[in-house]
């Protein structure tokens, strides 16, 4: 009986992304997420309008490893499906967004309101910390290519896999 009343009344917070390479400003997201909710899914998402650096898998792996201390935290990944859809199936509480500036802002509330339409699902947006507010998965993928330390910007084990994904790639040209 005391587990139905937990399960019932659980918080559980979805956070999507593509994580192509997951950032320190994810991970800060992720973390300050994981303290609102009981459960916390992290999912990883492809658009297939988008090319990726990493695979579905191992975009999961890097993520999976970085959140080993986040018990509350479980990384899932979708290919072809709506975030409603799967939030639903999840019994999720609330969607967790992030944003880093008036455009991403912008953005966001377009889609909090679809979803809100569409499922009555809440959305939180979480803003990020200013000295991470300028991390974008796209730029370090880009300073990576041009051999530039990116250390600052993403986990440890993503760089090094980074490293040589951008190494290997350049000796194929």
């Amino acid at each position: 009986m005391e587990s139905q009343k937990l399960q019932s009344t659980a918080k559980i917070g979805l956070f999507i992304g593509s994580f192509d390479p997951v950032t320190r400003g994810h991970l800060d997201i992720i973390l300050r997420a994981s303290k609102l909710f009981d459960k916390l899914y992290v999912g990883i998402f492809d658009n297939p309008d988008k090319s990726y650096s990493f695979t579905i898998n191992e975009r999961s792996a890097l993520l999976k490893e970085n959140l080993l201390e986040l018990q509350n935290v479980e990384v899932i990944t979708h290919e072809k499906n709506l975030t409603v859809n799967i939030a639903r199936e999840l019994g999720t509480t609330a969607l967790v967004r992030s944003v880093r500036s008036a455009h991403d802002f912008d953005y966001e509330a377009n889609m909090i309101y679809f979803n809100r339409e569409m499922t009555g699902i809440e959305t939180i947006l979480l803003v990020a910390k200013p000295e991470l507010g300028m991390i974008s998965s796209s730029r370090v993928k880009e300073l990576a290519k041009f051999d530039i330390d990116i250390s600052q910007y993403v986990p440890e084990n993503v760089a090094q896999k980074l490293k040589l994904k951008t190494k290997l790639a350049n000796e194929r040209k």
